[in-house]
């Protein structure tokens, strides 16, 4: 296929997404598993050219800009509250999994070696950033829920990895040192978050000197890649690297960042990671056609596979669940002696946890990185395949339903919006002391008496709102729509005149900017 053909085929996908996109809306499906189903469609149609997925340039190209999305707009204070939970998720329940998986692969194929076990277990064990973060988009859930999820995703990579890494060198050697292996585990988790702290304030250094906001969005992006492609040359987690850089960047945007550059980076981010989502999934479908092209010629050989692979995802599935209920037992007995610090979601939240854990890009790009002649590979890329395509479409398909029927709600969400209105009346009495500042005279009079008035207007509107929100809210709904109808008039007007030759090109943008800004404002609101 040459590079023009490439560049078409890449067009094709583009028309493609579209349309499952707008399909799994209208089917109320997760646009995960639409893009799978439809790539895998399209992998099965003759005449598809045959697409392999690079596992170094998906992990490159893909996964650095992804995570740092992730963990940029992450919510800061509930990851910090929560750490201690999302390490249990990302290291113990990825271990175990390992573990599990491992010991099974060998009772299921008695023929591999314990390091083969142990490396597919590694490929299979850690649940995917992306397809969580796809999930949760869709979802109500309780903030701290949403934050362990969203936390394990963003750490359990590394975990998967690492412990990829050393399976996979201990089946090409022959060799294991557990003690060596801990340290070296230690080792690359430090260093990449070395590693990403630096470049996390390196960049923010960076960012506070560039003026310009078309810049300081390249450079975020720049640093995505540096963060992971640089812990990787160093041998420590590239993942870990990565998330370490877009926490420092989060956490430091409102204080470092410009209005400009905020507003135009939220809208770059949102649509390159819808891009780069929507484009894994639909390449991790085609990538099926690859996948039996490998495995032509072994037909017999799957056949035999099938009460194995069905064993290995079994076990996937079920030790996430018996890892979180181990977990909570015993956090039921340390709750006796530290009850603050030891609390244990419910036991509906926990079977969402349980079953919130679609496999990824990790996973694929995991089985078809190892070497040709590694004894099970056929095995491995069988149940790297098998575990995307069961935990996405089954899982992802029935999460929402599921969450529904255990009637797990957002219970955070009335605290919020106290916590809201109390910023609220806080930011306007902050503004209405700035402006008094700014209007007092040295003779003692005051100037700006309209702006002053207008301040105290909305200063008072927002206490008699935080105070009773549900009795002001139709007045509210009526203000907002109203300034909507208002902006609309305006909008026609200036078009009105932009067509009868009245209203320059620049001109017109300008002042469609400043509406497009008020109307944003506004439906926000309702």
């Amino acid at each position: 296929m040459s590079d023009v053909a490439r560049y078409e085929y890449f067009l094709f996908l583009l028309l493609v997404i579209l349309a499952l996109e707008r399909l799994a809306r209208r089917l109320a499906l997760p646009p995960a598993a639409a893009f799978i189903l439809g790539g895998t469609g399209l992998a099965l149609l003759p005449g598809t050219p045959e697409l392999t997925l690079d596992p170094d340039l998906v992990m490159v190209v893909f996964l650095p800009p992804l995570l740092m999305s992730s963990a940029w707009f992450t919510a800061w204070h509930e990851f910090r509250r929560n750490l201690r939970g999302i390490l249990a998720l990302a290291v113990g329940t990825t271990l175990f999994t390992t573990l599990a998986v491992g010991v099974v692969a060998r009772l299921a194929v008695p023929s591999l070696p314990w390091a083969v076990c142990f490396t597919l277990g590694a490929i299979v064990s850690p649940p995917d950033a992306v397809a969580a973060e796809a999930a949760m988009e869709r979802l109500s859930l309780p903030g701290r829920l949403t934050s362990l999820l969203l936390g394990e995703s963003l750490l359990n990579d590394a975990t998967g990895l690492v412990l990829f890494r050393f399976a996979l060198a201990a089946a090409l050697t022959g060799l294991f040192d557990p003690m060596a292996a801990v340290g070296a585990f230690c080792l690359v988790s430090v260093g990449g978050v070395a590693i990403g702290a630096v470049l996390g304030w390196g960049g923010l250094w960076l960012i506070r000197r560039l003026r310009d906001s078309d810049l300081v969005i390249t450079a975020t992006v720049l640093l995505a890649a540096a963060s992971y492609i640089g812990a990787d040359r160093l041998h420590v987690s590239g993942v870990l690297a990565t998330v370490t850089t877009g926490l420092i960047l989060g956490w430091n945007q409102h204080a470092d960042f410009s209005a400009s550059t905020r507003v135009r980076g939220l809208a770059f981010w949102k649509v390159m990671v819808f891009l780069l989502q929507s484009v894994l999934f639909i390449l991790i479908g085609l990538s099926l056609r690859g996948v039996l092209h490998r495995l032509e010629g072994t037909t017999d050989l799957l056949h035999h596979l099938v009460i194995p692979i069905a064993a290995i995802l079994g076990t996937m599935i079920v030790s996430r669940f018996v890892w979180l209920f181990g977990a909570d037992a015993v956090r039921a007995v340390l709750r006796r002696w530290w009850p603050r610090h030891f609390a244990a979601p419910s036991l509906p939240e926990t079977i969402i946890m349980g079953w919130s854990g679609m496999r990824g890009v990790v996973t694929l790009a995991a089985a078809l990185s190892l070497p040709e002649s590694l004894p099970g590979r056929d095995l491995a890329l069988c149940c790297a395949f098998a575990a995307i395509l069961v935990t996405v479409l089954l899982q992802g398909i029935t999460l929402e339903p599921l969450v529904r029927a255990l009637n797990v709600t957002d219970d955070d969400a009335a605290h919020i919006q106290t916590n809201e209105n109390v910023a609220w009346v806080r930011m306007a009495e902050a503004q209405l002391r700035a402006v008094e500042q700014a209007s007092r005279q040295p003779d003692g009079t005051e100037r700006h008496p309209r702006l002053l008035e207008q301040y105290r207007y909305r200063l008072r509107v927002t206490r008699d709102y935080a105070h009773d929100m549900p009795a002001h809210r139709p007045e509210e709904i009526a203000h907002y729509e109203a300034v909507l109808a208002a902006i609309r008039a305006a909008r026609a007007e200036i078009l009105a005149l932009y067509r009868q030759g009245q209203l320059h090109d620049h001109v017109l943008r300008e002042m469609e900017q400043d509406l497009d800004m008020q109307e944003i404002a506004a439906e926000g609101r309702l």
